[in-house]
């Protein structure tokens, strides 16, 4: 009953948060796609913990849900990096599939460095024996295996929404100056 109860507390939470996300980023980008673009990574972060948990032989727990929520913030930000880039280099003139080129360009080593050093902070932890880490690795392996996995999808996944959001806007004739 208090898993039950705990689980349906962060998943309020967890959509709360994701509202607030949404109108942070909407507001900056005076838009109201593109939040949803740089949000899309989420779900493959959540899809590398669960990965994660099966490949190191954890079950999911309450402990395992806190770190994907911090999961979504380190998701959250490599997407809004290469996307902020890609509007920037677009104020330029630029066609917006040379924009979301030169964006990925730009931005992919700052987001494997990024990926790759949260993930080797968390290796340790990951891989720790002791019976008082134990119940912080499911954590870890969340937060750990899901930003490999996001990261690497995301800089596939998220470009391509981008084109696919700049392509309907063509065509549907919004947006244009």
């Amino acid at each position: 009953a208090d898993i039950a109860e705990n689980l349906q507390s962060l998943r309020v939470g967890f959509l709360l948060a994701m509202f607030v996300v949404y109108a942070l980023l909407a507001v900056p980008f005076r838009s109201y796609t593109q939040p949803l673009v740089v949000m899309m990574a989420i779900p493959f972060g959540m899809v590398g913990a669960v990965l994660g948990h099966l490949i190191m032989g954890y079950s999911l727990s309450v402990i395992s849900m806190f770190g994907v929520l911090a999961l979504t913030g380190v998701v959250i930000n490599d997407s809004l990096v290469l996307i902020d880039m890609a509007n920037r280099q677009r104020r330029t003139g630029l066609h917006p599939y040379a924009t979301i080129l030169m964006a990925a360009q730009l931005r992919f080593r700052p987001i494997i460095l990024t990926t790759l050093t949260t993930f080797g902070g968390l290796t340790p932890m990951i891989f720790e024996t002791s019976r008082q880490a134990r119940f912080l690795i499911p954590m870890a392996l969340s937060l750990g295996y899901g930003i490999l996995f996001a990261t690497f999808i995301s800089l596939l996944i998220v470009p391509c929404l981008y084109l696919l959001v700049e392509d309907a806007k063509r065509i549907l004739g919004v947006g244009q100056e």
